[in-house]
């Protein structure tokens, strides 16, 4: 037995050292050697204090701001710590009924607005979490944010094109915007 127990012990000590300790470590140290923005987080920040991430939504309802993609993390909105899909199909009676209520909100915001609603406005992420909207959804707002901050729309629509990301790597994903970068760039040209 003692000729069994010890060899599994060591491997055991030896295994748990390299996947617990040194392969994390290694891991974190390169990261943040080669890519520090984003192994601390892509934390934003606006006069020393932290405002967001770049990588998860934050939930904007006031009209003078981008509304971003709806979330579902549940009780608070972009909540990281409860990223995970709602797992309502197309044909689900929950989600056609909130998608009915979404829409109803953003006509209410804005009823002048008649144009079709872009999907990414009225259905959540996979993770619930996306920061990011298309480049429709930030037009279908504009009209709104120009008329709440009394600016021309050709001055919202600026921003928005100065704020969009093309597919990554020229061929991946659609361009898109990034609705917390896209309400501080609002918010710093008062």
């Amino acid at each position: 037995m003692k000729n069994l127990l010890r060899p599994a012990l060591v491997t055991f000590a030896l295994l748990s050292a390299v996947t617990g300790l040194v392969y994390p470590l290694a891991v974190t140290g390169v990261g943040q050697a080669m890519f520090p923005h984003q192994a601390a987080g892509s934390l934003i920040e606006r006069n020393g204090t932290v405002v967001g991430s770049d990588l998860i939504g934050q939930h904007f309802t006031a009209p003078r701001y981008f509304w971003g993609r709806p979330s579902a993390t549940a009780p608070m909105p972009n909540n990281a710590a409860g990223s995970g899909g709602s797992n309502q199909g197309p044909l689900n009676p929950v989600l056609a009924e909130a998608v009915k209520e979404r829409i109803a909100a953003l006509r209410a915001a804005d009823p002048g607005n008649q144009q079709a609603v872009p999907a990414d406005l009225v259905t959540a992420s996979a993770s619930g979490l996306d920061p990011h909207i298309s480049v429709a959804a930030a037009q279908f707002q504009a009209a709104r944010v120009a008329r709440e901050r009394q600016w021309p729309l050709a001055q919202v629509q600026d921003l928005i094109q100065r704020h969009t990301q093309a597919r990554d790597l020229g061929v991946l994903g659609e361009p898109r915007v990034n609705v917390l970068q896209l309400n501080l760039a609002l918010d710093a040209q008062r």
